[in-house]
């Protein structure tokens, strides 16, 4: 199946649809759960300690991140409020800072759709400076490939 990307999605956003091979359920609870979080979050080199994490789920409540550099240490933290949930369905926020202050106010949209035993989640993120969506890009790539580990019972 070929997605069309909407007419709303510009070259200055990121525009993700993947399938992950585990029920909508368990999906959105490793998007939800800041335990099921520290466990994918964050490009390879980065971890996400759940002791960083705050997920307040409800419209007007928190999604918080403190990633953290492997090697060195350094901390990446994302801060950003829920503006829209659809339990399991639907997730959206407003990024209000990360990169240390060089990403502000760029919206998260999220979008988990049944498909019995797997689902398909659609992400939509932006706007970002070209450098910040290639790298951005980068990051979720590498973020779903420890996320499908673990679906298939790997060590991510």
């Amino acid at each position: 199946m070929t997605d069309v990307i909407p007419p709303e999605v510009t070259d200055r956003d990121v525009y993700i649809t993947r399938s992950f091979a585990a029920p909508r359920d368990v999906v959105w609870r490793f998007w939800t759960e800041p335990e099921r979080l520290a466990e994918w979050f964050g490009p390879t080199g980065v971890h996400t300690p759940e002791s960083g994490i705050n997920v307040e789920l409800k419209v007007g409540g928190r999604w918080d991140l403190e990633m953290v550099g492997d090697a060195t240490c350094e901390l990446y933290p994302l801060s950003s409020h829920i503006t829209k949930v659809i339990e399991g369905e639907y997730l959206e926020m407003l990024i209000e800072t990360a990169s240390g202050g060089q990403i502000e106010d760029v919206f998260l949209r999220v979008w988990f759709h049944d498909h019995g035993e797997t689902t398909r989640m659609t992400l939509h993120q932006g706007p970002f400076t070209p450098e910040f969506r290639d790298m951005t890009t980068d990051g979720w790539v590498q973020s779903f490939a420890k996320l499908d580990a673990i679906f298939e019972g790997e060590t991510p």
